[in-house]
Parts: C-alpha cells; structure tokens; sequence
C-alpha cells in the first residue's frame, strides 16, 4: 500500500513522496483508486488557498478563484493539462487511428490543445468565481479536485484496454476493479453531501447537487472511455488526463448551478 501512495502522489502530484519501492500493475491498479485521496490533498491545499484570498479580499472572488486552480494546476504539475492538449490535438485532426496516436505523442502543442486548454480554465476559474459568490467556494474546489481524479479509477476499470503496448496506459489500464472503484465513489458522494449539508445555505439542493457533481464526474469517464474504445482501441496517459481535466470544470460547473 505505501508503494501505490507514492506512485499516486508521485504520478499525479508534485508532492515530495519518494519513489515506490516496487512499480508493477498491481501497485498501480490500488494507485488508481487512491487517486481520489491525491485530489483531497491537493484539492485542500487549493482550497485553503481560495479560501484565505477570499477572506483578505472578499470583494475580489475573480481573483480568490483564479488563486486556487493556478494552485491546484501547479500542485498537479500541469500533467493533465498536457494530456488534455495531447488529446485534443490528437481527435481534433480528425485522422484514422494510428495518426491520432502518433499526434498525441509529439511533444509540441496544436492549436487544438491551446483551445482546449483556455477554454477548461477560463470555465474552471468562472464557476468557481460563482461558488465562492454563493458561499460555497473552498467546498466546492476540494469537492472538484476529488471527483476529477475519481474519473481514474474508473477510466481504468478492468474492461477498459490499453491503446499502446507500452506507456502509462499500459501500465494503469485494466487493473481496477469495478468493485474498487465503486466503494471510493460511494465515499466520495457521502463526503461531497456531508459537506453540502454542513455549509450550505440551502440544504437539500446542496446535498443533491454536491451527490450529483461526484456522479456525473464518474458518467464523464464511462463517456471518454467508450469514446476512446471507439477511437483509439482503448486509453493512453493522454486520454487519462484529458479526462481528468474535463472533469474539474463540469464538476464545477454543476455545483455553480445547484449552489
């Protein structure tokens, strides 16, 4: 178990963790389902950050917001952006199977990825200017940044396959366990509701607005990777990523409206 901490917090943070002292997929299947822990960490700190600016500026929550995703985007080192932008520029040239894969692992960015990656902050930076606007602002980050990494269990479910033979993909892809996945989404929702209860100036429509942003967080990896089945033959780290980040601005975007 602590070999699959530190591969999750090492994969998927920039956090000092040192490195596994065994990598194979078994570790990296449990990596997977902790991912949710490394975006409650994570998403803390980001929340925490959002919080305080809104406490010394509470006339400024443009500015509160902007803080925290630079800061959860700095404490994620950027790697799901890069997946994103990959991914973008990889099914935006419309190409068969084997170019889209190849696009994706150029190391430079198209203008598909630059698109993709303005148009993911610019939503994550409004609808949580709109959460803190609604009281509801470092709730709703730590939420997010939970339910977007809890989108990795699920991309990695037994039935999804590798789309290389070799890669980050290859190692994480298929060694989750539908079960797995599941018991961490349940404690996912129940926190993300307990927390709606807690702070929120309207019970019941926080409660099931905070159970429905987790939720559709997970409906997104069902989604991606049907799509990436589809598309590709199965996942890559890119796609993983990508999923990651989509998830952050809708999970946001749900709680923007029901908060």
């Amino acid at each position: 178990m602590v070999d699959a901490l530190k591969l999750a917090f090492g994969t998927l943070s920039v956090l000092p963790v040192g490195a596994p002292g065994t990598v194979d997929r078994r570790v990296a299947g449990r990596a997977m389902v902790l991912a949710p822990l490394v975006g409650l960490v994570i998403g803390g700190i980001a929340a925490a950050v959002a919080y305080g600016a809104d406490r010394l500026k509470p006339d400024a929550p443009l500015l509160s917001a902007a803080l925290g995703v630079v800061t959860l985007m700095a404490l994620s080192g950027g790697l799901h952006l890069d997946g994103l932008a990959d991914t973008a520029d990889g099914f935006g040239s419309r190409r068969d199977r084997e170019t889209k894969l190849r696009i994706m692992k150029q190391s430079d960015i198209g203008p598909f990825g630059v698109v993709s990656i303005t148009a993911v902050l610019l939503i994550d930076v409004a609808a949580l200017e709109a959460c803190i606007q609604n009281a509801f602002g470092w709730q709703a980050l730590l939420i997010a940044g939970v339910a977007s990494r809890l989108t990795l269990p699920w991309s990695c479910r037994t039935s999804v396959p590798s789309a290389r033979p070799n890669g980050l993909g290859a190692m994480v892809a298929g060694t989750v366990r539908p079960y797995a996945a599941a018991l961490v989404t349940l404690v996912t929702v129940t926190g993300a509701a307990l927390l709606g209860w807690l702070g929120a100036p309207t019970l019941w429509g926080t409660v099931l607005g905070t159970a429905a942003a987790v939720l559709v967080a997970v409906l997104l990896a069902f989604a991606a990777t049907r799509h990436t089945k589809k598309s590709l033959g199965g996942v890559t780290g890119d796609t993983l990523g990508a999923t990651v980040e989509l998830a952050l601005p809708l999970t946001l975007l749900v709680l923007a409206f029901t908060t």
